[in-house]
């Protein structure tokens, strides 16, 4: 799976609507993915890149694959860096979820899955 080259299309909308004066439009993307990243470098950049546009991403994970690649880019332990801009993100834009842990729980889902756009919204204004 490629995700770079749809978060650079969010966040090109995102920094599109900023650079036009919209300071009331906040944009969620959602991705729902199987675990393998095959272009983690250039998503990493993206993410980085978009952290400071009004988006924030959510990455839901489904089947039974490896997910350790979600949680890195989830970054509530580490902040991503990217080697092409040479900066940290500049805040926490994205919230992994395995399907599978809440899958017999919609409401636990949800809050999960949502949790954590009313902060991520808040850091950005």
């Amino acid at each position: 799976t490629h995700f770079a080259e749809i978060v650079r299309f969010a966040a090109d909308m995102a920094e599109s609507y900023q650079r036009h004066g919209h300071i009331q439009q906040y944009f969620i993307l959602l991705i729902l993915t199987d675990g393998l990243i095959l272009d983690l470098k250039q998503t990493i950049h993206e993410i980085v890149r978009a952290s400071m546009l009004p988006l924030s991403i959510l990455i839901v994970g489904v089947g039974d694959q490896d997910f350790t690649q979600m949680e890195v880019l989830d970054a509530d332990e580490n902040p991503l860096f990217s080697q092409k801009l040479g900066q940290y993100m500049h805040r926490d834009i994205v919230q992994f979820v395995e399907f599978s842990k809440f899958k017999d729980n919609p409401k636990q889902l949800a809050r999960e899955t949502l949790g954590e756009i009313p902060k991520q919204l808040v850091d950005y204004m």
